[in-house]
């Protein structure tokens, strides 16, 4: 007998060799018929897979993220097997989940291939689904791996053999269709009832842009239809919700080939929010103690070298600039981090100083590819609401902790309610990707872990997504329409300091290092403002709006006491504009719903005669007449920042 470990510490005996699918089945048959995988001590097993030894199980169902993971890397199999059933010969790299379905990467060879042949790809998909088809495993050797695929004619999957280790192969088999896999899958095929392929791209194979293009097919699966039509409803209302449509619909950026791709410029309105998002973060940080810097927009390349960005994200850098110097380079700020380490060092510090923090709004340049270029959630030149903090170690966790606490003060006065804090450390396997001692790491990992939990965060943790200097907690928001976005971002970090050179002067009159806390509760301020125009589908906090009013009168009898009304609002740090367009006060209403402007106030001969303005709300709709006075006491209870 084994003891199998449940999530809730309750702990059951069954036979050695038992499977997450039999102790499903002794829980409950309704739990059994649901049950799509299970993590076996940390690891996603097929709930078919006999279990040897005493084990913390975990069932897994549609519920839980590596439920859902399971079930569309499952589709992504099902979708190569009816491929390779419609275009025989058809040729597979890799077909992982994602998080929002999957995708496979194709060879078709010399076919045409587009998305008017989705339709009968999803026919043989639900043809193939309905066979309950079960999925396979089974061990085999490195040899015999290369036979199969050889004989295939494969040369992707032979080449992602020949980077495994002989005896640690599987294969997966479902009805005719065998591929090469890690797993885990779904039990069969039975539980996809729903599927929508929903796009097709290109991507070079092992994204080597020397190497072949394959065709990547995206996908997306559901265990019920009614699941999908949600999901193609709010795939719409994505659509509607696109920063790059609201944000050329509201007048908030734009974008020019002559200036260059991915280089956003803020339009009047835009720079207005932008500068208010400013002021609300200074205003925090003052409160909280931080000094505001400002640093140029390039530095020497030895700088970067120094700091080792130019090691790590040289490749990722815009080209130098030479000067007529021979041998002088200089490249556009890639981060600020670097220039704060210098202003740390303008003069000496004392371990009263400390804890020192700097803040910029510092605008830095990365030249990411021009395929990888998104409206402004990816962009080559963005401003970080950047800070760096140099502390003692023994203030470490106090300051980490403070600075969760402004975080969550940002996501709370902008509606992000919904967000899990992600402990994103450094991969043991392969630390060649980062700078610094081991004994660093660990102090490091352990001040964020040991915050975390004492703020209560709920939290994950994911090995490998630690920057290259030191590990950090990500924010990661959903926002009303339960995407996951990363917004912002604390990092400690041990080694800079040390790069750098930096010291202050201990109580033991002896030269010590700080340690440095880099943090962007924004993270960027054009990647913010893209999530935000979405989160909100462009309806701002009324304290961030643009323009929180505008005024329609009737008729131009009313223009010169319109004026008015304005010049008053304006006067009380209400601020607006006039509609004096000779339209229908129906056309101006519209108009004014889709600019998305929070209150419309109507003009006419009774407002003008009692000295009140009729006042509409954008999405509710009149809400009477009112004295300026008392527009304005309803103006200031809703601005709550």
């Amino acid at each position: 007998m084994i003891n199998i470990t449940l999530p809730d510490g309750s702990v059951r005996q069954y036979e050695q060799g038992v499977n997450a699918h039999q102790i499903a089945l002794s829980i409950s048959e309704g739990l059994a018929r649901n049950v799509l995988a299970a993590e076996v001590n940390g690891e996603i097993w097929d709930s078919s897979r006999s279990i040897e030894a005493d084990s913390a199980v975990k069932l897994l169902t549609w519920n839980d993220t590596a439920g859902k993971s399971t079930f569309w890397h499952s589709s992504a199999h099902i979708m190569a097997e009816a491929l390779e059933a419609l275009y025989p010969g058809t040729k597979f790299g890799i077909g992982p989940a994602i998080e929002t379905g999957f995708y496979y990467d194709v060879d078709f060879g010399d076919r045409e291939f587009s998305s008017d042949d989705f339709k009968k790809i999803e026919d043989k998909m639900l043809e193939l689904a309905k066979q309950k088809e079960v999925f396979e495993r089974k061990s085999v050797s490195k040899a015999d791996a290369v036979k199969y695929f050889t004989e295939k004619g494969d040369e992707y999957k032979l080449d992602l053999i020949d980077g495994l280790e002989d005896g640690k192969i599987t294969f997966y088999t479902q009805g005719d269709f065998t591929d090469l896999c890690r797993g885990p899958h779904i039990p069969n095929t039975g539980f996809i009832k729903a599927i929508k392929l929903m796009n097709v791209a290109g991507a070079y194979w092992r994204g080597d842009e020397t190497k072949k293009q394959l065709t990547r097919i995206y996908g997306v699966t559901f265990p019920k239809a009614s699941e999908l039509t949600e999901y193609l409803h709010m795939i719409e209302e994505a659509k509607k919700r696109d920063h790059r449509k609201l944000g050329k619909e509201l007048e908030l950026f734009t974008f020019s080939e002559k200036v260059g791709m991915g280089l956003p410029m803020w339009l009047p309105k835009g720079t207005a929010l932008r500068e208010r998002l400013v002021q609300f973060l200074t205003k925090a940080q003052q409160k909280s103690g931080y000094e505001q810097v400002i640093t140029p927009h390039i530095g020497h390349k030895n700088l970067y070298i120094t700091s080792g960005h130019y090691e790590k994200y040289g490749k990722d850098s815009f080209q130098p600039i030479k000067t007529p110097q021979e041998g002088e380079e200089f490249f556009l700020k890639p981060m600020n981090c670097p220039h704060h380490c210098e202003l740390y060092k303008f003069k000496p510090r004392s371990y009263k100083d400390l804890p020192v923090r700097f803040a910029e709004f510092g605008t830095v340049y990365r030249y990411e590819q021009s395929g990888e270029l998104h409206g402004l959630t990816r962009v080559r030149g963005f401003t970080q609401d950047d800070a760096h903090l140099f502390c003692r170690p023994d203030q470490v966790k106090d300051e980490f902790k403070k600075v969760i606490d402004l975080v969550l003060h940002v996501f709370k006065s902008l509606g992000f309610d919904n967000y899990v804090a992600q402990v994103s450390l450094r991969d043991p396997e392969n630390k060649a990707k980062y700078i610094g001692s081991d004994e660093n790491w660990k102090l490091a990992e352990t001040a964020i872990i040991e915050a975390a939990e004492e703020k209560g965060l709920p939290t994950v943790v994911e090995y490998g997504e630690a920057a290259f200097y030191g590990p950090k907690l990500d924010f990661m928001v959903r926002d009303a329409l339960g995407r996951k976005w990363q917004l912002g971002t604390i990092q400690v970090d041990y080694n800079l300091p040390e790069r750098f050179e930096l010291e202050y002067t201990g109580s033991d009159n002896q030269k010590h290092r700080p340690v440095m806390i880099h943090r962007a509760p924004f993270g960027s301020l054009e990647r913010f403002v893209a999530v935000l125009i979405e989160h909100c589908g462009g309806n701002f906090p009324l304290w961030l709006s643009p323009e929180q009013y505008i005024i329609l009168p009737i008729s131009e009898k009313y223009e010169e006491y319109a004026k008015k009304v304005s010049e008053d609002l304006n006067n009380s740090d209400i601020r607006g504009l006039i509609d004096f367009r000779d339209e229908k006060i129906g056309r101006k209403i519209r108009d004014a719903e889709v600019k998305k402007l929070p209150y419309m106030l109507i003009i006419g001969e009774k407002e003008m005669e009692e000295g009140k303005v009729s006042v509409r709300k954008h999405g509710e709709g009149d809400l009477g007449s009112m004295t300026l006075a008392e527009f304005s006491e309803l103006i200031n209870k809703e601005i709550t920042v």
